[in-house]
């Protein structure tokens, strides 16, 4: 004879989720303690608790929190040119590519400050990380640069490839510094601080496109 048994609960069952979104559950938390923790206080149990996981997948997945840091950064960094690549169409007048490009840079910050945090602060100050922000600076500069010749173009006019490398540089870390400020004040408005940037950039790169160059008294 059977007897009932009450009061009795079958164990869970989980979904085994794919492969690729387990990644990027695991990355997702690795970029949150990351940017709370900085990189060496981090740690492997932390992030495998935050992503509701075993610290044994982390490491089966991503591999190291060397390789997880990397990992981080490369997902952030592409996460941050494919918004801006998205946002600046081709038919746009140079300062509409401009203003676009620096909108979705901001609006990016503005909404993954966390991520900016491990791009930004965290892998600028340490080797080997530092190398791959160099790698991600570059990209972003020739990007920048492109626009610039396109607009100068535009306008029938022609700049030494140097000085059109200094410009270019020169936005990218006006705006790197910009966006860092932008990730301590959560109230401040991604599109004005782009609004800013703007007025800074293009005045002065409207100046040159008509020719008007600064020298120093005397020269």
């Amino acid at each position: 004879m059977l007897t009932r048994v009450t009061g009795y609960s079958a164990p869970p069952t989980f979904k085994r989720l794919p492969r690729a979104v387990r990644e990027q559950q695991m990355l997702d938390a690795a970029v949150r303690v990351f940017s709370r923790r900085g990189f060496h206080a981090a740690s492997m149990d932390e992030i495998a608790d935050d992503a509701g996981i075993s610290k044994p997948m982390v490491y089966a997945y991503l591999g190291t929190k060397e390789e997880l840091f990397v990992a981080c950064l490369h997902r952030e960094g592409t996460r941050l040119m494919e918004a801006i690549a998205e946002a600046v169409a081709p038919d746009l007048t140079p300062d509409g590519q401009l203003w676009s490009g620096l909108r979705a840079f901001f609006r990016f910050v503005g909404a993954h400050r966390d991520g900016w945090g491990v791009l930004y602060r965290q892998a600028r100050a340490q080797q080997p990380f530092a190398d791959n922000l160099a790698e991600m600076r570059e990209r972003m500069v020739r990007v920048v640069g492109v626009m610039l010749a396109q607009a100068l173009a535009a306008e029938g006019r022609e700049i030494r490839d140097t000085d059109l490398e200094v410009m270019a540089y020169a936005l990218v870390g006006a705006s790197e510094s910009l966006a860092d400020w932008l990730a301590d004040h959560p109230e401040a408005d991604p599109d004005k601080t782009a609004t800013r940037m703007m007025n800074v950039a293009w005045l002065g790169a409207a100046q040159l496109l008509r020719g008007d160059v600064w020298h120093p008294s005397g020269e």
